[in-house]
């Protein structure tokens, strides 16, 4: 008897770690939900050098061109910039956190579902035949 007790105690505590999981996992979700518009990428400030010999840019201490804000992006392999005005800025910058925030929030989604699996259905451990050795065939060893 006492042994069934104590299953009924270990339900119990699954199924409310199980309710807690599924309340943060739906807590995630709203936030993904308000984000807003995402961008991968970076925005930064650039500051250049011409080639006319009696300017600013060449004096000492030179006085460089600029800012020049840019965002730089990965398109089909290939980097890809383009100059923006500040408001684009602002925007993109806003946008790019967004999409840093959104992989927080999955990676934390991974981690609850990850231990709600867990919890559900518990990892085996690997267990291994002894006696035999070398007859089998290890996948992917290419023997």
């Amino acid at each position: 008897m006492i042994g069934a007790t104590r299953g009924r105690e270990m339900d119990l505590v699954t199924d409310n770690e199980l309710a807690r999981l599924r309340r943060r996992y739906q807590q995630l979700t709203d936030q993904i939900r308000e984000l807003g518009f995402i961008a991968t990428g970076s925005v930064i400030e650039r500051y250049t050098v011409c080639t006319a010999a009696g300017c600013r840019c060449h004096a000492d201490p030179p006085q460089r061109h600029g800012p020049y804000l840019q965002y730089t992006r990965k398109v089909a392999g290939k980097t890809v910039t383009t100059r923006l005005t500040p408001e684009q800025a602002d925007n993109y910058r806003e946008q790019i956190a967004n999409r840093r925030r959104l992989d927080e929030l999955i990676a934390a989604m991974d981690d609850m579902s990850t231990k709600a699996r867990d919890l559900t259905h518990p990892p085996q451990t690997a267990s291994r035949k002894r006696g035999v050795r070398g007859h089998g065939r290890v996948s992917g060893s290419g023997r």
